[in-house]
C-alpha cells in the first residue's frame, strides 16, 4: 500500500490537457456582466430608485453590449462554430447547452425591444432632423412612426417597466443557468453543488455593478463632467449588499464540505491546499474579497464624499471585477484539475496566441467596450449629473 502522497501527481493519460480553457472562463464572466448591468437598470425602471435615473439607460446599453459578445467565447471553443445554429433547428430539451441557446436569444430580444422603447423618442427626433442616407437609417429605426405624443410616452413607459420587470427573473435565469451547467456535473466534486447557480448569479450581479462603476467613472473623467456622488454612494451600498450574499454563500459552501469531511473534501481539500492555493485562497478570498468588503463597509457606514468616495468606490469595484474573474477561472479550470481517479491533479498550461489563448480572450473581453463606445456616439447614454462638491 502506497502512502497518499505518492498518488498526488497521478492522472489518467487522457487528462494531459484542460479542455475547457479560457474561452469557457470568460463565457460565464461576460454573461454575468449582462445580468449585473441589467439589474442596475431595473432598479430604476421597476423599483423606482431615483438615484439610478441618470445611469438607467447607461446600464441598459452596457447590458446589451455585453450580451452581444456573451456567446462569442463558446463559438471560439467549438470545433465547428457554424453548426451552432443547429440548436435552434433541431432543439434538444435534455441538452443544457441547447436550452441555453433559447434562453440567451430570447433575453437578447427582450433587451433590444426595451432599448427601442427607451430610445424611440430620440430616434423620431433624429429622423426629423437628419437628411440623406443617415436620415433613412434613423427613419428605419422608428419603424415608420414619426410622431411622439404624451400618450405614446406613457405607453412606452409602461411597456418599459413591464419588460424590465420581466427581464429581472429572466436575467437571473440566464446566469443561474450557467451555474447550473457546472453544478449538475455530479462526477466533479468541485462543481457538484446545488448552490452553484445561486453563487454564479450573485457574483454576476456583483461584477456587473462593479464594472458599471468603473465605466461610469472613466466616462465622467474622460468628458470632464461632474460626478453624481449620491448615485455612486447608493450604488456602492447595493454592491456591498450583493457582495455579502455572494461571498458568504461561497464561503459557507466550502465550510460545509470541510465540516462534513466526506468524500468530496478528500478531493477538494488537497485541491485548495495545492493547485488553487494561490489563485483561490490567497488572491480570490483574501486579497480580492476581504479588502473590498472592508472598503464597501466603510463607504456604507461612514458615507465619505467627494474624491475620497470616488477613489474608494473605484478601488473596490476594480478589485471585485478581478475577484469574479478569478472566481470563474478557479471554478472552470480548477474543477478540471481534478483527475478522474480522484487521486491526483493535472496541470493547466497557459497559451498566448492559441485560439483559446490569452490574446483572443483579451480581444473578446474588449469587444463590448468598443461596441459601447460606438453606440454612445449616436445615442445619449448618461443623463446630466447634478453639480456636486468635489
Amino acid at each position: 500500500m502506497l502512502p497518499n502522497e505518492s498518488l498526488l501527481n497521478y492522472y489518467f493519460p487522457n487528462e494531459a490537457e484542460v479542455h475547457w480553457s479560457l474561452m469557457i472562463v470568460i463565457y460565464p464572466y461576460i454573461t454575468g456582466l449582462v445580468a449585473g448591468a441589467f439589474v442596475v437598470s431595473s432598479l430604476y425602471h421597476v423599483f423606482q430608485i431615483k438615484a439610478f435615473e441618470n445611469i438607467s439607460r447607461f446600464a441598459l446599453v452596457a447590458a446589451f453590449c455585453f450580451g452581444l459578445f456573451a456567446a462569442v467565447p463558446l463559438l471560439m471553443h467549438l470545433g465547428q462554430p457554424f453548426r451552432a445554429f443547429n440548436i435552434f433547428f433541431t432543439p434538444h430539451t435534455t441538452s443544457a447547452m441547447s436550452v441555453f441557446g433559447f434562453v440567451y436569444s430570447s433575453y437578447m430580444i427582450l433587451l433590444m425591444v426595451e432599448l427601442w422603447l427607451v430610445y424611440r423618442e430620440h430616434f423620431i427626433q433624429k429622423a426629423k432632423e437628419t437628411k440623406g442616407m443617415a436620415g433613412w437609417v434613423w427613419k428605419s429605426l422608428t419603424l415608420g412612426v414619426t410622431e411622439y405624443t404624451p400618450e405614446a410616452a406613457r405607453v412606452d413607459h409602461k411597456l418599459t417597466t413591464f419588460l424590465a420587470a420581466l427581464g429581472i427573473p429572466w436575467a437571473c435565469f440566464l446566469h443561474g443557468y450557467v451555474g447550473f451547467i457546472f453544478g449538475s456535473v455530479k462526477a466533479n466534486a468541485w462543481w457538484a453543488t446545488p448552490l452553484q447557480p445561486i453563487i454564479f448569479l450573485m457574483s454576476a450581479i456583483v461584477s456587473g455593478i462593479a464594472m458599471l462603476m468603473l465605466m461610469y467613472a472613466f466616462i465622467r473623467w474622460r468628458t470632464k463632467k461632474p460626478y453624481d456622488f449620491p448615485m455612486i454612494q447608493k450604488l456602492m451600498v447595493f454592491l456591498w449588499g450583493f457582495f455579502i450574499i455572494d461571498f458568504f454563500l461561497e464561503a459557507l459552501e466550502i465550510i460545509y464540505v470541510a465540516y462534513e469531511h466526506g468524500h468530496h473534501w478528500s478531493v477538494i481539500g488537497p485541491l485548495l491546499s495545492g493547485p488553487l492555493y494561490g489563485t483561490f485562497l490567497i488572491v480570490q478570498l483574501l486579497v480580492l474579497s476581504v479588502i473590498p468588503f472592508l472598503i464597501l463597509g466603510y463607504i456604507t457606514i461612514f458615507k465619505p464624499w467627494g474624491r475620497l468616495l470616488l477613489y474608494l468606490a473605484n478601488l473596490a469595484s476594480l478589485m471585485l471585477v478581478l475577484q469574479v474573474l478569478f472566481m470563474r477561472f478557479n471554478v472552470v479550470v480548477g474543477g478540471q484539475l481534478i483527475s478522474k481517479s480522484d487521486r491526483g491533479f493535472t496541470e493547466f498550461h497557459w497559451e498566448f496566441f492559441a485560439r483559446e489563448g490569452v490574446l483572443p480572450a483579451i480581444i473578446i473581453l474588449s469587444a463590448p467596450f468598443v461596441a459601447f463606445y460606438v453606440i454612445s456616439r449616436f445615442v445619449p447614454i448618461l443623463g446630466d449629473a447634478p453639480e456636486a462638491k468635489q
